[in-house]
């Protein structure tokens, strides 16, 4: 596992000094600390084991919080740019780091794997195939980066690199629908409800409204009976940007209509879409709101140019250095946050 601090992004996984692990969130990072989101932790009463130690998972944000105000307060810092209180990690805390392309390829060079690495495997392998995208751009996040699986873990996948990303994508949604690959099939309708239980406590949303918003999502669906689900990821170099050459500033909760004129970064984990048209239902109205960004996997693909939107999130003002100043609207930090789309 990689042991370098200065190129950690998302799907990467940290162990700190305590043992606890944390998910990395974002493609850009401050020098002093890595902004992270809590995963697992270690509790005698935990369902997940390694090394003879027991671990629970925190799912929900409000519990994460919870503990980490309670126990660990040194991971909650407040963010000057975001100008809120992030979860992160100091990178003096950090005892170990795990990177998702090397744990494929570990995956990839053992003698012995158990049912989980072996299906994770052949998924990369046929993500390969068909994308012509070379293993190394592929990587797994989750539960089995971190040796935390259990037999019926889900498999989460990274794809690194823009292009690659675009080709990944088009191999599935092109696999998917023609429906000739025996192992891969989209969800069915016990699928998605059980997807509307993961999520409907962080997402709260009707489920005939997360049935239109999920169900021509290519990035997540089931591989030999397992779920999975792809995290497509631009390198960080791609991206061009700096921590602290934007600075963003909350103004409120806020709702919204609109119409989408931009959507090509709608596969990517941060995910954006370009607006015009805007119209405020609730909260401050403000010009130029110019786009929806999430850093939540579930709001990628949410919607394509031309389609009209109704959405509820955080109103932001964004500074850039050299002077420029819009607006946009974040989604994922709060349960009510939501993203629906018209065609």
């Amino acid at each position: 596992m990689s042991e370098s601090y200065s190129n950690i992004f998302e799907s990467y996984y940290l162990e700190t000094r305590e043992g606890l692990f944390f998910a990395a969130k974002g493609l850009v990072q401050p020098d002093d600390r890595i902004i992270a989101i809590l995963r697992y932790v270690p509790d005698p009463q935990g369902d997940r084991s390694r090394n003879g130690q027991s671990y629970r998972r925190y799912y929900h944000f409000v519990e994460q919080e919870q503990l980490l105000k309670s126990t660990y307060p040194q991971y909650l810092t407040f963010d000057p740019y975001a100008q809120t209180t992030l979860q992160s990690v100091p990178k003096h805390h950090i005892r170990r780091v795990y990177d998702p392309a090397l744990r494929l390829q570990e995956i990839s060079r053992q003698a012995d794997r158990d049912p989980v690495e072996t299906d994770t495997l052949a998924f990369a392998r046929l993500l390969q195939a068909e994308s012509g995208v070379d293993l190394s751009y592929l990587g797994v996040s989750g539960s089995l980066l971190i040796n935390l699986h259990t037999p019926e873990s889900d498999l989460d996948m990274t794809v690194h690199g823009e292009q690659n990303c675009f080709r990944v994508h088009r191999a599935l949604k092109r696999l998917l629908s023609d429906g000739v690959h025996p192992d891969l099939k989209p969800f069915d309708s016990k699928g998605f409800e059980k997807l509307y239980q993961e999520r409907v406590a962080d997402t709260r949303m009707d489920y005939s409204d997360f049935l239109a918003s999920e169900k021509d999502k290519a990035f997540q669906g089931t591989f030999r009976g397992r779920t999975f689900f792809i995290r497509f990821l631009k390198d960080p170099v791609q991206v061009g940007e700096h921590y602290g050459d934007y600075s963003y500033k909350p103004l409120g909760k806020a709702g919204i209509h609109a119409t989408v004129i931009g959507a090509s970064e709608a596969i990517f984990t941060p995910c954006r879409y370009q607006l015009s048209g805007v119209h405020f239902k609730q909260g401050t109205a403000v010009q130029p709101l110019s786009e929806i960004v999430s850093f939540r996997g579930r709001f990628c693909e949410q919607a394509q140019a031309g389609d009209t939107i109704s959405a509820f999130g955080t109103l932001e003002q964004v500074q850039a250095r050299d002077g420029r100043t819009w607006y946009r609207l974040l989604l994922g930090s709060h349960p009510e946050d939501i993203m629906l789309s018209r065609r």
